[in-house]
């Protein structure tokens, strides 16, 4: 039972955090700023803070260009804090796995996943096993390998 002028402690803050979203181009700015708040109350260092904001970004908009269903069908985002690394999911309802593609200097588009393999410390997309649709992920690490 609490006493006169005992404080509550604050709730810590969840290790395991996921989104749902509509399939729409604005929830990839709202991926964004919910991950960048995530991450500030994780305290993550800055630069892999960033770097995850803008994986995540390239995720949500290839799951927002490409997944060819229906709009209503939502998005999820899904991040999660371990000891050693971050790791993000974005699921969509498309069965369709990604693949880096070589985009030319001219092309506007297509170098998402490229990025992705190149920043990340591990990365990877595979179909739902229960229900329809797959995931796409990234890990990167918090402190840098030795």
């Amino acid at each position: 039972m609490p006493m006169p002028g005992d404080h509550p402690q604050p709730a810590a803050a969840p290790k395991d955090i996921e989104w749902r979203l509509p399939r729409h181009a604005r929830s990839v700015g709202r991926a964004r700023t919910l991950l960048r708040e995530q991450a500030t109350s994780w305290k993550l260092p800055d630069e892999v803070a960033e770097t995850a904001v803008l994986l995540l970004s390239e995720l949500m908009t290839n799951a927002c260009r490409h997944a060819k269903v229906s709009p209503g069908r939502e998005i999820w985002a899904r991040c999660a804090l371990a000891d050693d690394r971050v790791r993000v999911w974005v699921t969509d309802a498309s069965d369709a796995l990604p693949a880096p593609r070589n985009a030319s200097l001219d092309d506007e588009s297509g170098r998402g996943l490229a990025l992705v393999a190149m920043l990340a410390d591990d990365w990877g997309a595979a179909r739902r096993e229960a229900g329809i649709g797959k995931t796409v992920w990234f890990e990167l690490r918090l402190v840098p390998p030795m």
